[in-house]
């Protein structure tokens, strides 16, 4: 498969990609050590928040 590279970067540079990695990650996380539930979730969710204030439009 001859992959696009200036695709690839493209959708890597798209605040939506980010968010979407970070919530694979945290469910994973959560099926790996349910103990560790509420910790995984809020790291979670304090990523997402990181991604999504790094990736802001500045326009916004």
């Amino acid at each position: 498969m001859n992959l696009d590279r200036t695709w690839l970067l493209n959708r890597l540079r798209e605040r939506s990609t980010w968010l979407g990695v970070t919530a694979c990650l945290a469910s994973l996380g959560i099926a790996v050590a349910p103990e560790l539930r509420d910790a995984i979730a809020g790291f979670g969710v304090a990523a997402a928040g990181l991604v999504a204030a790094l990736t802001a439009d500045k326009d916004e």
